[in-house]
């Protein structure tokens, strides 16, 4: 790469509130589309809350991450038990030509999306997240407790 061409990263920041349509179509933000045509993104049935999941979404480079860090776990039944929770929990989505992701049925239920109401994109930076609005208020007074100590490791 020469001294003009730079490497330009997405960033998933800032906070939207969509409405899911009648089939689970939940539009992205024009600025978090890639623009390369035909790039997936991976959808994981979050349970990292005690609010209740929500759906992460992950672009190509942070699933192959993912992949990465679990692979570099030692060999056992955790590592195999994780493989098959996010396998699972998971599917590859692209956007439609109107900039939209279909979230499956069932993964919308476990995460309390529902269609023709309210969700809450919310930008993590590297990737971002699809949350039930109700859970996400929670999880957002949660946050603020959380992120006092977080910004002190960063000083």
């Amino acid at each position: 790469m020469d001294g003009n061409q730079q490497v330009q990263r997405m960033y998933y920041n800032s906070i939207y509130r969509y409405a899911a349509d009648e089939r689970r179509r939940v539009q992205v933000p024009a600025m978090w589309r890639p623009v390369e045509e035909g790039v997936e993104f991976t959808l994981i049935l979050w349970p990292a809350s005690h609010e209740g999941p929500c759906l992460r979404v992950l672009p190509p480079k942070e699933m192959a991450k993912l992949m990465d860090s679990i692979e570099t776990m030692p060999n056992g039944e955790r590592k195999t038990a994780l493989k098959r929770v996010i396998g699972t929990a998971s599917v590859q989505v692209a956007l439609d030509r109107g900039g939209r992701i279909c979230i499956p049925e069932d993964m919308a239920g476990g995460a309390g999306i529902k269609a023709k109401t309210e969700v809450v994109l919310v930008g993590l930076l590297d990737r971002f997240e699809i949350w039930n609005p109700d859970r996400y208020e929670r999880v957002k007074a949660a946050d603020a407790v959380l992120v006092q100590e977080a910004f002190k490791l960063m000083e």
